[in-house]
């Protein structure tokens, strides 16, 4: 037991010898201690220590060997203790560093725990807490730091202000110096520091200090005035003198007092400072009003360039003289003279006004180019455009010409490479300026003969009459009628049938011009017509009746054009159709016979209107009211046979006629069955009336009766009147009836005479009603009309 006691203890000693160390030499020796002791522990065997080695773990021993056992762990014991005592003495400095670190380590856990102790106190002190003071001191650090960086800005802001303040005041000194291009980069320079913008709006919203908005309004000041200045410079070194016709430029003029400022100081200074578009504008201005204009518009002039010098050498200026050409130079225009008179004037600006600088010139180009342009093609190119189709190879030389021209000015820059070929591309499409001014010809020519053109036939005109300057009676495409037709109808065919011709015979690009040109000269009819002759449409006269047959002979032309023409049309143009314009006019010649129609049938209602129903025609008064609304209506039918009989096709004569005639006998038999109460006199006025009617349309019937006859021979109803009138038979019968017995009206409706003229049984039961008192005879022929149908 005393052994295991000694064995628990050694074990305990290594254990707590094991403790990490701060000092990395003293803690490696311990280990190496602790680890010799740990090998001479472990080297103890108790079977060793036995007389027998074949015991095992669960064997009990024998007193003999327990008392061998102790004696020999006692003596092993010793010779433990002896190795320890002798190993201690030879570590002893090893040791001694061990515990003194010890010692060291206990002291300053001690120091650091009272540290501890103390913080606590102060953090938990009632008077000011610590936390508080430490925040108060940071927030003064940072408001003291906040403040020097401020006060850092604000300095370099002034720096900052003054140095641009400085910069324009310099510019200011080289303008009055007369140094123009150091002053222009110093303000570009300062519009790039001060963020100077077009738009105002960018930097209205944001927030920045009031002394850049001051800067800026210095910066646009010294801008305007080195603008004015450099401009005013401009304005004075290029001028044009009208007397003696000439452009003098020179080169060194007197700026602010300063002598010898170049011109070409001045240019590049605008050009530095962004406003050579601006500085350049009157001078392009002025070379196009007075130099390249007239030599455009009156011809050939000539230029002449020369040159002053100084004794040194140098040019002081430079004069352009323009000489006008003489009067039989002007009507001899040719673009070889003109091309190269123009290029004398561009190489003068190229060396003396852009000094031979592509990027001035560029500039100057794009300020003169496009009126240039549109001076040469409207004064000149447009003029020389063949009006012959068979000269527009000739033009080829001037297209040539036109493209070298163009070609110069890209070699000078006035004109960008690959744009701006406005010139060339109006030589290039002449076949379409060509057609485009035919097709201004054509439609101008169409205009003027149908504003001019004279609608009124001669008083004595007749079907039969065919004498009418280019009018008259003519063939229609698809029947074998004869229509009367305007001139203005005649003489537009006649143009668009010659268009069409030029069509067949001209390029695809030109024959499409001339294929729109005669379907608008076609539309020309109903666009001017119908306005130039409105207050004739909205009356009953020949004019309206004209218009109405030029409508139905255009529409038959129109349509026999694709049939014509067509087939020797270019290939791409196959597609080409005019059926919508055939269709068009032949609605329209449609709605202008319904209008006439129309008009007629009003007129003849407002007669009949005074009548007054016919109502009381037994009274004098009312029975001359009665036959002057009569006679009225025969002189509207008379004045109508008239006008539309000699014009009308005689179908459409026949149509429209008996049209406006059924439409007077309907509403008289409608009027005298609406009578509620004919007295005897009254039957026989009534039938009077009638019969003064029919007397008065027996001309009229005669004439539609041959009319019919003669269009259509082959029905045996042909010269019926009841097939032509529905509604004449009724009134004929009507007539009949007013003077018949009563029983003659009732076998008359059993026999089913009256049902086949339109009769009904009501219209009978209410004419016997009104003619005829209340008796058994009535009664009974009432019943017997009502009990028969049909």
């Amino acid at each position: 037991m005393g052994w295991a006691l000694i064995l628990h203890l050694y074990a305990f000693l290594i254990s707590t010898q094991r403790q990490p160390s701060t000092n990395t030499t003293g803690a490696r020796r311990g280990t190496t201690v602790l680890l010799q002791m740990d090998v001479l522990f472990n080297s103890i065997d108790v079977r060793d220590l036995l007389s027998s080695h074949d015991l095992d773990d669960s064997s009990p021993l024998s007193a003999p060997d327990l008392r061998l056992l102790i004696d020999r762990l006692q003596v092993r014991s010793l010779d433990i203790k002896s190795k320890v005592h002798n190993y201690i003495l030879a570590n002893n400095d090893d040791f001694s560093a061990l515990f003194s670190r010890c010692s060291d380590a206990v002291i300053n856990s001690e120091q650091l725990s009272d540290q501890v102790s103390n913080l606590v106190g102060l953090l938990s002190s009632n008077l000011q807490p610590i936390d508080l003071k430490i925040k108060e001191t940071v927030d003064e650090i940072r408001r003291k730091r906040v403040e020097s960086k401020e006060k850092k800005e604000a300095l370099d802001l002034v720096k900052v202000v003054l140095k641009l303040s400085q910069q324009l005041s310099v510019v200011e000194s080289d303008l009055m110096a007369g140094k123009v291009v150091e002053a222009a980069e110093a303000l570009t320079d300062l519009k790039v520091a001060l963020r100077v913008r077009d738009n105002v709006e960018d930097l209205r919203e944001e927030r920045e200090p009031l002394v850049f908005g001051l800067l800026r309004k210095k910066w646009t000041d010294c801008f305007e005035e080195i603008q004015n200045v450099l401009v005013k410079f401009m304005e004075n070194a290029v001028r044009f003198d009208q007397q003696s016709n000439a452009v003098y430029v020179k080169n060194r003029m007197a700026m602010n007092d300063n002598q010898g400022v170049e011109l070409c100081t001045v240019v590049k200074a605008m050009h530095v400072v962004g406003i050579l578009d601006y500085g350049l504008a009157k001078v392009a201005d002025m070379m196009t009003r007075h130099v390249i204009a007239p030599a455009v518009r009156s011809g050939s002039h000539s230029f002449s360039v020369e040159e002053k010098r100084l004794d040194s050498g140098y040019i002081a200026e430079v004069v352009l003289r323009i000489t006008p050409p003489s009067d039989s130079q002007i009507e001899n225009m040719d673009a070889e003279t003109i091309y190269s008179g123009i290029n004398v004037v561009i190489q003068f600006i190229f060396n003396f006004i852009c000094f031979q600088d592509s990027s001035w010139m560029r500039y100057f180009g794009r300020l003169t180019w496009p009126r240039m342009s549109e001076l040469i093609i409207s004064n000149f190119l447009s003029k020389i455009v063949p009006t012959d189709a068979s000269k527009l190879a000739d033009f080829q030389t001037t297209r040539q010409l036109t493209s070298d021209f163009e070609a110069s000015l890209k070699q000078v820059m006035f004109i960008s490479p690959g744009k701006d070929e406005r010139l060339t591309n109006f030589a290039d499409n002449v076949e379409v300026h060509f057609a485009m001014r035919k097709k201004v010809e054509i439609l101008a020519s169409a205009r003027d003969l149908l504003l001019h053109s004279d609608f009124n036939l001669p008083k004595d005109y007749s079907r039969k009459n065919t004498e009418l300057k280019n009018g008259g009676n003519t063939d229609l495409l698809f029947s074998s009628e004869k229509c009367v037709i305007s001139e203005a109808a005649s003489r537009l065919m006649e143009v668009v049938h010659e268009t069409l011709k030029d069509v067949c015979l001209s390029s695809a690009t030109v024959a499409l011009e001339f294929y729109h040109a005669a379907r608008d000269a076609l539309l020309l009819y109903e666009a001017v017509i119908p306005v130039k002759l409105e207050r004739q449409l909205d009356g009953i006269n020949q004019v309206a009746v004209l218009i109405h047959n030029d409508c139905l002979y255009l529409s038959q032309e129109i349509l026999g054009l694709a049939f014509e023409y067509k087939s020797d049309f270019p290939i791409s143009m196959k597609g080409a159709v005019f059926i919508d314009l055939g269709v068009r006019y032949k609605i329209m010649a449609e709605e202008i016979l319904q209008r006439q129609i129309q008009l007629v049938k009003h007129n003849l209602m407002e007669a009949i209107d005074g009548a007054d129903g016919f109502q009381n025609t037994h009274q004098p008064k009312r029975c001359e009211s009665a036959k002057f609304s009569i006679d009225q209506v025969a002189f509207i039918l008379e004045k109508v046979h008239i006008i539309w009989e000699p014009l009308l096709l005689p179908l459409t004569y026949k149509g429209s006629m008996c049209s406006v005639v059924e439409a007077v006998c309907s509403r008289m038999t409608k009027d005298i069955l609406m009578l509620d109460d004919i007295a005897a006199e009254e039957t026989l006025q009534l039938q009077r009336l009638i019969h003064m009617l029919l007397e008065n349309l027996s001309s009229l019937m005669e004439s539609l009766i041959a009319i019919n006859q003669t269009t259509k021979p082959q029905e045996k109803s042909s010269g019926s009147v009841n097939d032509l009138i529905p509604s004449l038979p009724r009134l004929r019968i009507l007539a009949d009836m007013l003077d018949m017995p009563l029983k003659s009206i009732t076998a008359s409706w059993e026999s089913g005479e009256l049902a086949k003229c339109g009769y009904t049984s009501s219209e009978m039961r209410d004419f016997i009603r009104a003619i005829f008192t209340d008796s058994p005879l009535r009664k009974e022929c009432l019943w017997r009309i009502e009990n028969i149908t049909f």
